[in-house]
């Protein structure tokens, strides 16, 4: 028998996605991360963008070797996912709203 609530379901995803300026590609990753986000998690999560040609010393403290990066800060552990973020089924894996197949 499954609860009626599962504690994903009401868990706040706190998310960064690391950039270098705005190009095509940091667009595109935003885009698709705020879709899916709407998509299933409506509500609950935050998405605070870095740029890292604003901030470069954020890069090695925070471990960032690639951009566009996306980092789910909570819930913990903390995960990362490189790239445009257009593989949904990847990034959901990513943020532990699918299981991995």
């Amino acid at each position: 028998m499954r609860a009626n609530s599962d504690s994903a379901d009401c868990e706040f995803y706190q998310l960064r996605l690391y950039v270098a300026g705005t190009t095509p590609k940091m667009k595109a990753a935003f885009a698709n991360l705020e879709s899916i986000c709407e998509e299933h998690l409506k509500g609950r999560y935050s998405i605070e963008v870095i740029d890292l040609l604003e901030n470069p010393q954020l890069a090695a403290g925070h471990q960032i070797f690639a951009v566009p990066t996306m980092v789910r800060q909570l819930p913990e552990p903390i995960r990362k996912i490189i790239g445009d973020l257009s593989n949904t089924e990847r990034v959901l894996v990513g943020l532990d709203l699918r299981p991995l197949k």
